[in-house]
């Protein structure tokens, strides 16, 4: 039996989410064998600034570089202009000056109000007119997204955003000396990874769940490593075994 290490992201402030008609996810990562080597504190106390991209534009991006030659990275990558690429970010103050270095590359602004992980795997994933997503949030995000972004083929890079000496010291005791190392995807996620993904409400990615009268069908997104499959899955829960209706055909 391999040894399995879990890492949940549970749903967190779900009315506020759902009264503001956003996308909410339940995220969970099971990773074989190895701990990730980027300090992951309870509470969300470490952040991390990140970047992620999918599979064309892997290996184009330098998040030690300017935003804007990122874009113009990514945009060569697609073969379009930068006003065709579409960037993702965390509608939050600490994002403004951010957001205005990505208005003057010319590119596209989607801002998000939760959803950090959903939106590094949606710039993976064709359909969703998406194309980066960057910005400052927690270590354990960045965990998620390295990991789901390995199965979809793309890239993650992060790197530590100390704003105390108390945070700088705890870096320190995770074992990271150097707060200005960048972290790859395989840094952050190493080994045989599972991820799983289901829509709590509507999104551009998964659809939320929906209640019948004697069940309730989920839309999840199931991705693993070592079989190297992405699956869309929909799930009917039955209330009870003594069903009184049918199951319903998907519409």
């Amino acid at each position: 039996m391999p040894q399995i290490e879990g890492l949940p992201d549970p749903v967190g402030e779900l009315r506020h989410r759902l009264a503001l008609g956003v996308d909410a996810r339940d995220v969970a990562q099971l990773q074989e064998a190895v701990q990730a080597d980027v300090p992951r504190k309870e509470g969300g106390l470490l952040v991390a600034e990140g970047m992620a991209v999918g599979p064309r534009a892997r290996g184009r991006i330098d998040l030690t570089r300017p935003v804007g030659e990122n874009v113009a990275a990514i945009a060569d990558a697609f073969g379009r202009n930068a006003n065709d690429i579409t960037a993702l970010v965390l509608d939050r103050p600490r994002h403004h000056d951010l957001i205005e270095e990505i208005r003057a590359s010319g590119a596209r602004i989607k801002l998000i109000q939760d959803g950090d992980v959903t939106a590094s795997i949606s710039a993976a994933i064709r359909g969703t007119n998406d194309h980066l997503a960057v910005g400052i949030g927690g270590t354990r995000q960045a965990v998620l997204s390295a990991a789901a972004l390995r199965c979809l083929g793309g890239e993650l890079q992060a790197q530590l955003w100390p704003t105390t000496r108390a945070e700088i010291d705890a870096a320190g005791e995770h074992g990271v000396e150097d707060v200005n190392r960048v972290f790859s995807s395989d840094d952050l996620a190493h080994g045989e990874v599972i991820v799983v993904a289901t829509g709590v409400s509507n999104g551009d990615l998964l659809r939320g769940v929906r209640f019948l009268t004697d069940s309730a069908r989920t839309h999840s997104l199931v991705m693993c490593m070592r079989c190297n499959w992405v699956r869309f899955a929909e799930s009917i829960h039955f209330f009870a075994r003594d069903r009184k209706e049918e199951v319903r055909l998907l519409g």
